[in-house]
């Protein structure tokens, strides 16, 4: 996981599977209501059944005339604290944002070149958890060392987790009935050259080149680079 001036390699902190004990009442219910008064009507939920650590089942919101594209959020990253610094929220579920064609059907996603997006909202929420570590805005995560296109044809392979810009502020925090609070974070997409650039030249040259870019948590898929 890159934090702007390299990348912090970890090493998993348990040995084996461990099943997931299933998320707490009151934090699945404040995900749920704050997706509905934020984003809009839930389409399907992609549920995982047999878990490890946590069970990170993926919301797909369907497209509104005011976000007229589909949704995915994951339910189940706060299931579990992460290891934080002091001053920040131990818990965080993420997001992105797919074109409203971009095919969801069970016979396309088992093209990895539809489903990685899926895969990439999992790996980060389960990231945490496994490492014994934490995700949080401008935290990047490659795909493997060095970094490998998440799928033949895809020009991706990494991203970074930022603040989401297509929504108010307040959608940003998730607040549970019992005063838990829940980040709610983009998952950007970057090429390997555009992941490179916070390597070696820090966070701000990487927002640079997502403001160049007009870059948002809206994927889209036949982007160029700019770096």
């Amino acid at each position: 996981m890159g934090q702007g001036d390299g990348v912090l390699r970890h090493h998993s902190q348990h040995d084996g599977f461990v099943p997931a004990q299933g998320a707490r009442q009151e934090i699945a219910e404040a995900i749920d209501a704050h997706i509905a008064e934020y984003f809009g009507p839930v389409e399907f939920v992609y549920h995982e059944m047999l878990s490890h650590l946590v069970a990170v089942h993926v919301y797909v919101v369907e497209p509104t005339e005011q976000r007229p594209y589909r949704t995915l959020i994951t339910s189940g990253m706060s299931e579990l604290p992460m290891t934080v610094p002091d001053g920040v929220s131990p818990y965080a579920e993420v997001m992105l944002s797919l074109p409203a064609d971009w095919p969801l059907d069970r016979e396309s996603l088992s093209d990895p070149a539809i489903y990685w997006p899926i895969r990439v909202l999992k790996e980060i929420a389960r990231l945490p958890h496994e490492y014994g570590t934490w995700i949080g805005e401008w935290h990047s995560v490659p795909n493997g060392d060095p970094a490998e296109p998440y799928a033949p044809g895809v020009g991706f392979a990494a991203v970074v987790v930022t603040p989401m810009l297509r929504v108010p502020a307040e959608a940003r925090t998730i607040v549970a009935s019992d005063g838990t609070e829940i980040n709610l974070l983009a998952v950007i997409p970057l090429h390997a050259d555009e992941a490179a650039v916070k390597v070696a030249r820090g966070t701000d040259a990487l927002i640079e080149i997502l403001d160049r870019g007009r870059i948002s948590e809206l994927l889209d898929p036949a982007r160029p680079s700019f770096a």
